[in-house]
């Protein structure tokens, strides 16, 4: 079977289903948006630098290659090692939460497809708890 038969097989990647690079651009931009305008975000806030651009971009690369997509952090960046990035920074459930109701916000504000957001919200979860270096 060749690349391409495989890849026929396969169906569509979250990232295809999501809508390419420019719904991941768009709710990356969102999400920093709501995070540097809305108060109710300001602990995760200011865990972040005066600039949001660099987080900005490091987020649309990583979920590119994370929903299935070019693996545009790993070829920029190299190997995300998420925990160990985030470990400077103090994230306890509090700031967990912050994230995750930042970017549950933000998909419904740029039309995540419905029958994606459950699978999302879990796995947005499961790796913003992991982030957790704090207690509280």
């Amino acid at each position: 079977m060749s690349g391409n038969d495989q890849a026929q097989q396969r169906g569509p990647t979250p990232f295809e289903i999501m809508g390419g690079q420019e719904k991941v651009d768009a709710l990356v931009d969102r999400f920093y948006d709501l995070m540097d305008e809305a108060p109710e975000y300001y602990a995760l806030r200011k865990l972040h630098p005066p600039s949001l651009e660099g987080s900005r971009d490091k987020l649309k690369w990583f979920l590119s290659g994370w929903l299935g997509g070019p693996p545009l952090y790993f070829e920029k960046v190299g190997h995300p090692m998420l925990r160990a990035r985030h470990l400077p920074y103090s994230i306890a459930t509090h700031e967990r939460d912050q994230w995750l109701a930042c970017m549950y916000s933000a998909m419904e504000d740029v039309g995540i497809p419905e029958a994606m957001k459950k699978g999302l919200q879990e796995a947005f979860f499961n790796t913003a708890d992991w982030m957790r270096n704090k207690e509280g």
